[in-house]
């Protein structure tokens, strides 16, 4: 079992940098595949990034790549994603999942992580 808490969003002006923190109980973070995805209102959750389980392999989504990257400190249990150049459309509830999934680095799809954390929103202002 694994519990997830996301922190660090907020109100951002456009332009601005945000970074997510997803902290995780329990000793056995290092054999998950971690990931963040957002949801807009009246839109479906969206993978964004992801990390894998030892950090070494990351993957953004194009939509972000080059603002947006994604780490994880497995000794802290903790993965983060640094949000830079924010825009209006990134406005969104942010959540960390983790994945049991071994047969691949990266995992993408909702459907195969097993614990998700409770979310934090982002607000970016024009």
């Amino acid at each position: 079992q694994v519990q997830l808490v996301e922190s660090g969003g907020g109100l951002v002006q456009a332009g601005g940098s945000l970074r997510l923190s997803c902290a995780a109980s329990g000793r056995i973070f290092s054999t998950y595949a971690m990931g963040w995805f957002r949801q807009a209102p009246e839109k479906v959750r969206e993978f964004i990034a992801g990390v894998d389980r030892s950090g070494g392999i990351t993957y953004v989504l194009d939509s972000v790549k080059g603002r947006f990257a994604i780490s994880r400190d497995n000794a802290k249990n903790t993965v983060y994603l640094q949000m830079n150049s924010l825009k209006p459309e990134d406005t969104a509830v942010y959540y960390c999942a983790a994945s049991r999934i071994t047969t691949k680095p990266i995992v993408t799809a909702a459907n195969e992580y097993n614990y998700w954390g409770q979310g934090t929103q982002v607000t970016v202002s024009s």
